[in-house]
């Protein structure tokens, strides 16, 4: 790696201000999980780290808001999310998503905030979390504002953070009664970059779905809400026939890519059954 200078202020605000340089590669760093992993390959060679690590430690904590939303911290780690019985009590989806999320090294280090503004179509969270209808609470040197999780990804790698905003808040809506489920198919182990990954919450009444949200990843360059396989399921009791009109409307509006983990076709044979599989598990919740 280059040398580099690292800086450690002791407010999330300050990290933001020590940001706002008109030196490019000027970054912030709090777990480091991906950014240390980039600048030993040699893809990224900053000239200032601004780590996170100092500030306040009420962005590590996890709980509940006034209105029963779930509200964590972004330097709360991957796995104090895993073994939180707040997440598990309001959001049992994130539970069981993180068993299978790279591996236990990485998530004893990487949070939430980090895992979400690296913006790798892969990860896990950001589909479920978009799926969840999360919103993030940021922090610039005068302010900040509200962003829909959804609203937050415009490419690979790329956010419509501003270059010294810094997530501070996730914050999750009440999810009762809703259900939900997150399915990823990997091609070699559980825990590896996923092919394809697909996020379903459900608000039912019975057996009809009043409700639907449906997020692909990894198969996409974003995280991508498929409006019309929503469409599909709304306001049905579903069946295999209705499952497989809104695996056809999905396949049909998400700009599939191909990569090293499937090529195109074959990833839209994937979202296809994922799509179906993962409703059926949605519903399967109790």
């Amino acid at each position: 790696m280059t040398p580099f200078e690292l800086l450690e202020p002791r407010s999330l605000r300050e990290a933001a201000a020590l940001l706002d340089s008109e030196e490019s590669s000027v970054r912030p760093i709090a777990g480091g999980t991906a950014l240390m992993l980039m600048m030993k390959m040699g893809v990224f060679r900053p000239a200032r780290l601004v780590s996170l690590r100092a500030i306040e430690k009420r962005y590590s904590d996890i709980g509940t808001g006034p209105e029963g939303e779930l509200r964590i911290g972004a330097m709360a780690t991957l796995s104090a999310l895993e073994r939180s019985p707040v997440v598990k009590s309001q959001a049992p989806v994130i539970t069981r998503v993180l068993r299978t999320l790279s591996n236990v090294r990485v998530r004893n280090v990487a949070t939430a905030g980090g895992h979400l503004a690296h913006a790798d179509p892969h990860m896990d969270l950001p589909p479920v979390l978009i799926a969840l209808g999360a919103r993030v609470v940021t922090v610039d040197p005068t302010g900040g504002r509200t962003i829909p999780l959804e609203k937050l990804y415009t490419g690979y790698l790329e956010t419509t953070l501003g270059r010294n905003e810094l997530i501070a808040e996730v914050v999750v809506p009440r999810q009762v009664p809703q259900r939900a489920a997150y399915l990823k198919c990997t091609t070699r182990s559980a825990d590896d970059w996923p092919a394809l990954g697909m996020a379903v919450v459900l608000d039912t009444d019975g057996s009809v779905v009043r409700d639907a949200r449906v997020v692909i990843s990894a198969a996409t360059d974003t995280p991508m809400r498929l409006a019309a396989a929503e469409d599909a399921l709304r306001g049905v009791s579903v069946d295999d026939s209705v499952l497989r009109r809104a695996a056809e409307a999905g396949a049909s509006e998400a700009g599939v890519i191909g990569d090293q983990h499937g090529s195109v076709a074959y990833k839209r044979e994937l979202l296809r059954v994922y799509l179906a599989r993962a409703v059926r598990a949605a519903l399967s919740e109790k």
